[in-house]
């Protein structure tokens, strides 16, 4: 999926799931087969947020091969700070080596309104959260402890947490803005930017992220994307089922700049030529990876329609 000349995608739908239960994991693990089998990505939704964990067809010598990214359930400003970047330590690396090193972590800064309203968290300088963050982590994933007193951040965990044989752990980072742009290419190793179309990508998110690594980063673009013959009705749903989106000022900043006035106006929607020209366009952009959600938006057909071109795309 890194070589714009041989574009692949792979589905991962973003849901929020609380709660399941045993209930819930069968039906995910029973969705999470559907793209597989159709020679696309394979995912699964997990935990409170948003989180996708697929198959993707890659480089030679690695189809078939497990590429996870999605977004973790905790904020990076939580109140438990002390320990949250080490609590997730263990599950991270315990991912990573059960999947012999093809696991990658990703991170949400949150938003304001959400946060303060619905979980009482506080939301108080976000970038320098993000920054220490991440430097604890990069610390304990390396040497499998820390000793960091920040401006807002203490990690000093009593006892090493690493998990034998797991990999070093990539991280990403849902970042849009130019602060967290920033402290994202000096400190993580790539972004996964949602709702951002390739006008933003190519003039917002690659140049910036770019200008502040250190190497080549990772632009993961989740996209939400349907193959389908009812285009009004699938369009009208995205319009819909997205509007949540439009009310978090990071969003509602990068629909914008995209010349948008509704986030469903950003779903890549049509028939199979229409939609894979739209993936090339994100990979032309710059996007390193392109990650299709809400494949659910038209019917079951429109879903196996999607599935099936992004596994012809994938094998090219």
């Amino acid at each position: 999926m890194r070589n714009p000349r041989h574009p692949a995608a792979v589905a991962g739908d973003h849901e929020h799931r609380s709660g399941a239960g045993h209930r819930g994991h069968d039906q995910l693990r029973r969705r999470g087969r559907g793209p597989g089998e159709a020679g696309g990505g394979r995912r699964a939704e997990v935990g409170v947020v948003r989180a996708a964990v697929r198959l993707r067809r890659g480089r030679a010598g690695d189809r078939g091969r497990a590429r996870g990214a999605g977004v973790v359930g905790r904020h990076v400003g939580h109140p438990d700070l002390r320990t949250a970047p080490a609590a997730g330590l263990q599950p991270a690396q315990t991912a990573q080596a059960a999947t012999h090193g093809r696991f990658r972590l990703g991170l949400a800064l949150g938003a304001k309104n959400l946060l303060e309203g619905s979980f009482g968290l506080t939301y108080e300088r976000p970038v320098a959260r993000l920054r220490e963050f991440l430097t604890v982590l990069r610390e304990l994933f390396t040497t499998g402890t820390a000793d960091f007193r920040g401006e807002v951040l203490t990690a000093v965990p009593p006892l090493p947490a690493t998990v034998p044989g797991a990999d070093p752990v990539p991280l990403l980072v849902a970042a849009m803005g130019p602060q967290a742009l920033r402290a994202t290419g000096e400190l993580a190793d790539g972004t996964l930017p949602y709702l951002a179309g390739p006008k933003v990508l190519a003039g917002e998110i690659v140049p910036a992220i770019t200008a502040a690594a250190s190497g080549q980063p990772r632009v993961i673009a989740f996209v939400a994307g349907v193959v389908t013959s009812d285009v009004e009705q699938v369009r009208a749903n995205a319009v819909e089922q997205l509007a949540f989106y439009e009310r978090i000022p990071s969003y509602q900043r990068v629909i914008g700049l995209e010349g948008a006035s509704r986030a469903g106006e950003l779903a890549v929607v049509g028939d199979e030529e229409t939609v894979a020209a739209e993936v090339r366009r994100y990979f032309d952009a710059g996007a390193t990876e392109v990650v299709f959600t809400q494949t659910d938006l038209g019917s079951a057909e429109d879903q196996r329609r999607t599935w099936r071109l992004l596994g012809e795309l994938s094998g090219k």
